[in-house]
């Protein structure tokens, strides 16, 4: 047996980058940042942070495009997946990226705010019910989803890690 499986809770890097497949199913490529912090030789607290590759397909693509923008938290559910390419001298080269299919935008209203100013776009933020959104519902959904009972606010300092 074996498992294939990632969990990341970070920032996005830019907006989402959507495409179209010739037979019409939407791709979109965005990138997320997650930090570690640790103790060096001296004892001085570093942090480090890494940079992954995200891929997301059909409907969760098309949310992600209308939903996240750069600066948002997110947490990301799906599977590592390496790719092979040649360079322009004609190198072998591979690639690893993040194939989800599963994110959930985390933070509140003034995190979507924040995001969206930054980003130069989403003025007022998304709505509530959007931002806590399961990329799996259904698009019509989100209509009658803003307002209350999205659950508990989440703050960086809730999360474990």
């Amino acid at each position: 047996m074996s498992v294939n499986k990632v969990i990341l809770v970070g920032r996005l890097g830019r907006d989402p980058e959507t495409r179209y497949t010739s037979g019409g199913q939407a791709v979109a490529n965005f990138s997320v940042a997650t930090d570690e912090s640790y103790k060096d030789r001296n004892g001085e607290r570093q942090k480090r942070t890494e940079w992954h590759k995200i891929v997301v397909w059909g409907k969760q693509a098309e949310i992600a495009q209308q939903y996240l923008k750069k600066g948002s938290l997110v947490f990301i559910e799906g599977r590592i997946q390496s790719r092979e390419w040649q360079d322009k001298e004609g190198q072998k080269r591979t690639s690893f990226e993040i194939v989800a299919n599963n994110f959930r935008m985390l933070g509140g209203r003034s995190d979507a705010a924040a995001a969206g100013a930054a980003a130069g776009g989403m003025g007022g933020g998304a709505s509530r019910g959007a931002e806590d959104m399961d990329a799996g519902a259904h698009a019509e959904d989100l209509g009658g989803a803003s307002g209350g009972g999205a659950g508990p606010e989440i703050s960086d300092e809730d999360i474990p890690f």
